[in-house]
């Protein structure tokens, strides 16, 4: 199937913000650590639509981190507080999938909410204006 590089940046902002939702359904029910892979992935959808609208290739979680880093905090475009969330997104991400015993808690996850939601709005922004 072939599909333009406008549909795919908008399929990528639909699934950053389903999986926001996802995210916070899974929050209202305390499942903590399920939430916060849903918010990690929320996060990587809206930036892998921001560096695909830009022509940037990023082929892993770790790649698109760094592409994130260098094109988005490194050059101002959005806040470093939004680049550190991100960041400890990535971090949390890979302890609840690839870690024995750790379990996420309302009070690490909760204060996050609205900052993520501010990092999926801001992203969209600089996607559309650009």
């Amino acid at each position: 199937m072939t599909y333009s590089k406008t549909e795919l940046v908008n399929y990528r902002i639909l699934r950053a913000k389903e999986a926001y939702k996802d995210g916070l359904l899974l929050a209202n029910e305390n499942r903590w650590n399920a939430a916060a892979n849903r918010l990690y992935y929320a996060c990587f959808y809206i930036v892998s639509a921001y560096l695909v609208a830009n022509g940037i290739k990023a082929t892993t979680h770790t790649g698109l981190k760094s592409a994130f880093n260098q094109e988005l905090i490194k050059s101002g475009k959005i806040d470093l507080s939004e680049g550190l969330l991100y960041n400890k997104l990535f971090s949390i991400r890979q302890q609840i999938d690839y870690e024995d015993f750790i379990d996420m808690t309302q009070s690490e996850l909760q204060p996050l909410l609205p900052k993520i939601d501010q990092l999926i709005n801001d992203i969209e922004k600089l996607i559309m204006e650009e």
